[in-house]
């Protein structure tokens, strides 16, 4: 292979996540370049982002399709011929299919703000709230078929204030996440990653 191993980048909103991946990836802290960013979504701020580095962008809009299988099939065919090594979720607001997943075995990741198995689904840092959890946090895993529910690859760790709100905790949740998830991008590029049953043991 020339060059570096090129990931490929999903995202629905904003992409902070995406923009704490692409500065990590011009700093050379993760041995990679972002190859693509690719959105459900015409008005996806990631887009911009991706468009100022200078990345190659891509939209398919799921609405125009009859099942979500369908939407994701379409997914694989970009992505394979992009030729991406590995797939990384950053607000990506839809939930995948088994057509994508099997595509990608062990090769695609997500970012999530909660303490996994703990608050799965949307809205992680409300629910730690209402829980009355003394700890939040966000965790990077390896997609499987669940939801939230692939092995556990890394995770940090954040108090939850007596005053905190849920913009309050999600946004220093948000700091973490920009720091542990180019760490895993980095360690799988590395080969330093394996899964044993539900565990990942990084070498």
């Amino acid at each position: 292979m020339s060059g570096p191993p090129e990931i490929a980048v999903l995202v629905s909103g904003s992409g902070s996540n995406l923009q704490a991946i692409i500065d990590a990836s011009e700093r050379g802290e993760i041995p990679c370049k972002v190859g693509l960013v690719l959105s459900n979504k015409t008005d996806a701020f990631g887009l911009e982002r991706g468009r100022r580095h200078g990345i190659p962008i891509a939209v398919v809009d799921h609405k125009a399709f009859q099942t979500r299988e369908e939407f994701d099939a379409r997914l694989v065919d970009i992505l394979t011929a992009s030729g991406v090594r590995l797939v990384c979720l950053a607000g990506f607001m839809r939930v995948l299919t088994p057509v994508f997943i099997r595509a990608f075995p062990h090769r695609i990741m997500n970012i999530h703000p909660a303490l996994l198995p703990a608050f799965p689904g949307t809205h992680g840092p409300r629910q730690a709230l209402q829980y009355g959890a003394r700890f939040a946090g966000c965790t990077v895993h390896f997609i499987d078929e669940g939801i939230d529910t692939g092995p556990v690859i890394a995770q940090a760790v954040v108090p939850v204030l007596d005053d905190d709100t849920e913009d309050t905790l999600a946004a220093r949740i948000l700091v973490e996440e920009h720091k542990i998830y180019p760490m895993a991008i980095r360690l799988f590029l590395e080969g330093r990653l394996s899964i044993e049953g539900r565990r990942v043991r990084v070498s």
